[in-house]
């Protein structure tokens, strides 16, 4: 069994088969999200010892008994691990669709967002979706729960005939729970009725709320 734990955020982990104590047999390296947001990871040993990579390009030499950290740069780190990061899947690209009060109808400023997302996913050899509805805070639970779920609906239903696999999809919906913007119990807010959807291509999981 291994003698390590990962935590990991977002990060790049290269194991190196190397015999002895002394030398690091794995290395972990913080890489920097697409979007430039922070990221940590947490690498601890089973023993108990743990260190934290907060800085882009940040790595971890792992020995069985501690781990050692060192401050790397984008240029190195690239030049060494060339072929691994170049075989990274494409970074997850998500879309933010509304709709009119009270319906599943999208807003025509959305209509020209899913033509762009189809586009997207034309580009993907095997996409993934979520497609995550969401109302805002008028009416009961039970009818946002649904209204939400038939918003989710609607966004696949127009997948369907542009020739995507809708066996890679799936349809979720959250009712008035996670809001975008926080109002009142009973207020009308427009940007809280919203479809999320991540696409990602391969092994990743794309989402459209």
């Amino acid at each position: 069994m291994s003698n390590k734990r990962y935590y990991p955020i977002f990060i790049l982990l290269a194991v190196m088969q190397i015999a002895g104590c002394s030398t690091p047999s794995e290395r972990v390296i913080l890489l920097p999200r697409p979007d430039g947001s922070p990221s940590a990871v947490v690498v601890q040993l089973k023993a108990g010892a743990a260190v934290v990579l907060d800085r882009p390009y940040m790595v971890a030499a792992v020995t069985k008994n501690e781990i050692r950290t060192v401050q790397a740069d984008e240029v190195a780190i690239n030049l060494r691990y060339k072929e691994l990061i170049e075989a990274l899947p494409a970074s997850p690209r998500s879309y933010l669709l509304f709709f009119d009060f009270g319906d599943t109808q999208l807003t025509p400023e959305s209509e020209n967002i899913v033509q762009d997302m189809l586009s997207d996913i034309k580009k993907l050899p095997a996409p993934e979706l979520i497609i995550i509805g969401h109302t805002d805070v008028i009416g009961t639970d039970d009818f946002n729960d649904e209204l939400s779920r038939q918003r989710a609906i609607r966004v696949f239903e127009m997948l369907k005939p542009k020739g995507i696999d809708t066996r890679l999809v799936s349809t979720v919906g959250r009712g008035s729970r996670d809001p975008l913007v926080t109002n009142k119990k009973g207020e009308s807010e427009a940007r809280n009725r919203w479809v999320w959807k991540p696409l990602e291509g391969w092994a990743r999981k794309s989402m459209i709320k």
